[in-house]
């Protein structure tokens, strides 16, 4: 028995067939591009290229397995999050998806009842209200393109869209809803109206689609489904959850003792716990796979997306070597990595490329240039700087849970490289562990599927019979010693000194 797992990503989508011991039986990966943009800012997609490429990827895993029409038994899905997919009733998008890497806003943050309004100003956080009021998707829409969003029917994520496309049925999960939109993150469901969120973000309620708990069956198969996939009708779709939630799932992180480190393009640190609490003030942690647990998270927006910019702008050597070698660039640039010492000579990075949601005056930075520095002292200071900014991460993780870490999963793409994987236990000063695969999002989201179709009484048991530590790598205490200094000495006093000098660029600019 097995089931397939959907991972759309924001580059590519990967099938996944996997086994009840969690062992991939096959896999399919459809590339596109990651989004266009028409003006500077603008990241949008057609979604149909989503969809799309699941069908030719479910087609090329039965052409080469047609046992799978028999042995496949259920389909979940898992997607990038933070998604503006607007359907007619037929579920037909109106407009091109706005993806989570768009930076465009509203030019002033929607009005607010004055009770709410006199509460976020008198804890601090009326700034970041009206970013996310600024910044909400729908509100764009609403503003610049009317008649659409009159015509909207539903106002959909990318799972939504999926699930629609597969059943019919304007359903998702609740552990999928991860976005600016009316969402209660501590009550699992959608706010009420005269709500706080519902004053943030002004998208009405019957545009909602209805919610159902990872692991429930979202419906079946259609018959056209069936025909474009190649699937067998009548095939289960079970719910599970975001990407990065099924990626915490997926390596077996479910209690506080764990971080799941996510080096993707969004790269992140998140647990998960029973209990609610904010690992950011006033930012509520999100809703986790497991039906009544949370997953507090620490986010870097650009993350491992900078190993792109860094390869397009400064790679172009390694890129066109590895055409000819028939290898990877990052397998090239991870052996330059070696040639750098740790704290790359002094070159220390800031990894705001994109701000967060408390730190909206961040940007990146780069410190510490010397004659000696070169491209790959730039390299090395990327990953060093994004550790450093996971690392301060987890800490403010352990404040609020007021439980130690004592272990680190790592996935993602830069976890396939041991060289950023041994890195991170030298920053962190933590043994940092490797599953059995690097599609840890479709592990966690077949984990879900198999929790549905009650093979697994509950997920502990899943995760016992499906999540295997493969790899594990431990602190190197000349290293860790150096990473201490550079952070406590260095690291956590940049954007503090450095926040008058953004605040100076906003302004000029």
């Amino acid at each position: 028995m097995y089931v397939l797992a959907i991972d759309c990503g924001t580059q590519s989508l990967k099938a996944v067939v996997f086994d009840q011991t969690g062992k991939t039986i096959a896999s399919k990966q459809v590339e596109f591009e990651p989004y266009y943009a028409h003006k500077p800012g603008y990241a949008e997609q057609n979604p149909q290229i989503y969809y799309d490429s699941l069908c030719i990827a479910t087609q090329e895993l039965i052409k080469v397995h047609p046992i799978f029409l028999n042995t496949v038994k259920a389909i979940t899905i898992t997607t990038q999050r933070d998604m503006a997919i607007c359907v007619d009733d037929q579920g037909v998008a109106l407009r091109p998806a706005i993806i989570w890497a768009d930076q465009r806003m509203i030019d002033e943050p929607r009005k607010m009842a004055i009770h709410h309004r006199l509460l976020f100003s008198a804890i601090g956080m009326k700034p970041t209200v009206d970013i996310l009021s600024r910044s909400c998707k729908a509100h764009w829409i609403q503003d610049h393109e009317p008649l659409i969003w009159k015509k909207t029917y539903k106002y959909l994520q990318l799972s939504a869209y999926l699930n629609h496309k597969l059943t019919g049925l304007f359903l998702d999960s609740v552990a999928s809803q991860i976005g600016h939109i009316p969402f209660s993150y501590k009550h699992f469901r959608w706010e009420k109206k005269n709500s706080l969120k519902h004053d943030i973000f002004h998208i009405e309620d019957d545009k909602l689609c209805d919610l159902v708990q990872s692991s429930e069956i979202i419906g079946r198969l259609t018959n056209k489904a069936a025909k474009e996939t190649g699937l067998p009708p009548k095939l289960r779709v079970i719910a599970a959850g975001s990407d990065k939630g099924c990626e915490t799932l997926g390596v077996g992180c479910i209690d506080n003792e764990c971080i799941s480190i996510s080096l993707g393009s969004q790269a992140s640190v998140q647990t998960t716990t029973r209990k609610y609490y904010e690992a950011l003030n006033f930012i509520p942690p999100f809703q986790a796979i497991i039906p009544g647990y949370y997953n507090p998270e620490i986010q870097i927006y650009r993350g491992y997306w900078m190993i792109s910019w860094f390869k397009k702008e400064f790679a172009a050597k390694e890129v066109k070597l590895a055409k000819v070698l028939g290898v990877s660039p990052e397998s090239l640039l991870e052996k330059a990595l070696l040639t750098i010492p740790p704290g790359s000579d002094g070159l220390i990075l800031q990894p705001y490329w994109g701000a967060g949601v408390k730190m909206h005056d961040a940007k990146g930075a780069i410190l510490g240039f010397a004659d000696g520095h070169t491209r790959l002292h730039i390299y090395r200071a990327i990953i060093e700087g994004i550790g450093f900014a996971l690392y301060e991460g987890m800490q403010r993780i352990e404040k609020k849970s007021k439980i130690k870490v004592r272990k680190i999963m790592i996935s993602g793409g830069g976890s396939q490289s041991d060289v950023i994987c041994q890195i991170t236990a030298n920053i962190f000063n933590l043994p940092v562990n490797r599953v059995q695969t690097f599609e840890t999002s479709a592990l966690g989201a077949a984990i879900a599927g198999f929790v549905g179709l009650d093979i697994y009484a509950d997920y502990e048991e899943a995760i016992l019979h499906m999540v295997h530590n493969k790899d594990e790598f431990l602190p190197q205490k000349d290293q860790v010693d150096l990473y201490e200094k550079i952070y406590h000495r260095i690291y956590k006093k940049i954007y503090k000194r450095l926040k008058p000098i953004y605040k100076s660029f906003d302004q000029i600019s």
